[in-house]
């Protein structure tokens, strides 16, 4: 018993580790910067290409006021976005964390000021060639654990 918590621990901590897919190694911080450069790139073509690189044909992006299911959809998303917010810039705050087909990371969208218009969590899973099958946004900090704890 203790030689399996041992080996588990070594797996888990292994900064080295990364998802795995049908014996392929997946590096998820390309994966995750690629989303983001998606979020930034202006011209629709290249846009495109960014999101087909990294998502999977049916892949769903489901943030608070959107919900996207395929590539067309995705990227038409992300220039709604850019319209709404003209001149922001989407940027990693942390780094990516990732097990099994999972994935998540901080992100921040940064104003042409340099200030922080809005944070937020990503949650990604991957499909078995690596590609994303779904990322789930979440804005803000988490919500307070004693405001929500009955009694």
């Amino acid at each position: 018993m203790p030689g399996g918590v041992r080996r588990l621990t070594s797996e888990v901590i292994d900064p080295a580790a990364r998802v795995r897919h049908a014996g392929a190694m997946t590096d998820t911080t390309i994966i995750a910067d690629t989303v983001l450069a998606a979020w930034n790139e202006p011209d629709p073509r290249r846009r495109a290409e960014l999101v087909a690189r990294v998502w999977a044909p049916d892949g769903r992006l489901v943030d608070p006021p959107a919900d996207a299911q395929g590539h067309a959809a995705i990227s038409g998303l992300h220039a709604a976005l850019q319209e709404q917010f003209a001149g922001h810039r989407f940027r990693r705050a942390s780094g990516v964390d990732a097990h099994h087909d999972g994935l998540r990371y901080a992100w921040e969208l940064v104003a042409p000021d340099g200030t922080v218009a809005l944070a937020g969590l990503d949650v990604g899973e991957l499909d078995a060639a690596g590609r994303l099958r779904r990322i789930t946004g979440f804005f803000g900090e988490l919500p307070d654990a004693e405001a929500q704890r009955p009694g």
